[in-house]
């Protein structure tokens, strides 16, 4: 495709704004409802994504802020890898490995793989006033993955619409696991926050010095067993006063979406995804828990993660036959959708045209 080099400057319905942030080439995506903006220079991360009629961005910010890879130098690197040095919060693509470093075929990947540290290249495909697209494209260095994402609004829509083309142009099969990983944080986030999604199977871990449950493979959303033995509903979100931190794994899903919804204010975020892909989420939940660097107990947010698999390495997915697995040259494409909506207090389903169901009793 030609890549355009010129962008008509406009202030109304959908348009796109192009500057340079700490070091990094942006870009913001907007129309009448929504504001979204992207860090083509590091990993593509969504940093914001603002419900303009409310003034509610979703997205949660690390208080270590963005920070440029290209001219931050930590004081001495970390022996899993640099994610953490360069975790503004937000949204970030994971690729081709998990959670935690591992290595994988000679190599080794530090937390979330490869593409959240890189930079992708980017042009504005579609400049007009009904829609604005940006099509982003990355190619991996440990591993011959080539990754394009394209981001969509239409006019007067508060949805994000995400279509992804990822191919391995190695000669031999790849091993890898896809993710998002949406962070969510204050003001949107506070003891009012819902979480609804359909039914699920729920594994929590003990692996957090600071864990709320008793480790389990088989609870059943959205009840688990606290470390007293109490039932707790996982979907209502507790005050930072809780002093914990978990990661929970949600499997067998009945549908592809979320959604979290602040009941005071009536306003929410919701995803919607095709769930023969990413068949798993990753419901990471920081109530003021996360002890020890980075955070030293300063943090209170949530992410809910679509994910390819419930391990958090390829070698732990290889080991249990939950890895995705790419021949030479075989893409995959998907689509997914990001949605604000207003006036719900309980959600019943999203649609990938980003279509809203609830109650607002």
């Amino acid at each position: 495709m030609d890549w355009p080099t010129y962008t008509h400057e406009r202030n109304f319905g959908c348009r796109a704004i192009e500057y340079v942030y700490r070091g990094l080439r942006t870009v913001t995506l907007e129309n009448e409802a929504l504001r979204v903006t992207v860090l083509a220079d590091k990993g593509s991360d969504i940093i914001e994504f603002l419900h303009k009629p409310s003034d509610t961005d979703f997205m949660w910010r690390s208080p270590l802020g963005v920070r440029n890879p290209a001219t931050f130098v930590p004081t001495a690197p970390r022996p899993e890898g640099a994610f953490l040095d360069y975790y503004p919060g937000g949204w970030q693509e994971c690729l081709p490995s998990g959670g935690n470093a591992t290595q994988y075929a000679g190599t080794s990947f530090g937390p979330h793989g490869e593409v959240g540290l890189i930079p992708w290249e980017y042009a504005l495909t579609e400049d007009r006033p009904d829609c604005v697209s940006l099509l982003l494209r990355v190619r991996t260095y440990r591993t011959p993955l080539y990754l394009e994402k394209r981001l969509t609004l239409n006019r007067g829509r508060p949805v994000l619409h995400i279509h992804e083309r990822l191919v391995n142009e190695g000669l031999e099969p790849l091993d890898l696991m896809w993710g998002h990983h949406p962070a969510f944080g204050p003001p949107f986030l506070d003891p009012s926050c819902v979480v609804d999604l359909p039914g699920a199977r729920i594994r929590a871990t003990d692996a957090s010095p600071t864990h709320r449950y008793q480790a389990g493979e088989d609870y059943q959303w959205p009840f688990v067993s606290g470390r007293d033995g109490a039932q707790i509903d996982i979907s209502v979100i507790p005050p930072p006063e809780t002093r914990t931190h978990d990661t929970v794994f949600l499997s067998d899903l009945r549908a592809g979406w979320y959604a979290v919804t602040n009941t005071n204010r009536r306003v929410g975020f919701g995803m919607a995804w095709p769930v023969e892909l990413f068949h798993t989420l990753w419901f990471w939940q920081v109530y003021g828990g996360a002890f020890g660097s980075p955070w030293f107990g300063r943090t209170y947010n949530i992410a809910l993660e679509p994910w390819t698999t419930a391990h958090t390495t390829i070698e732990e997915a290889i080991a249990h036959g939950t890895q995705r697995r790419l021949a030479p040259g075989e893409a995959l494409e998907v689509d997914l959708c990001a949605v604000a909506y207003t006036g719900l207090r309980r959600v019943h389903a999203i649609a990938l045209d980003g279509s809203v169901t609830g109650a607002q009793d």
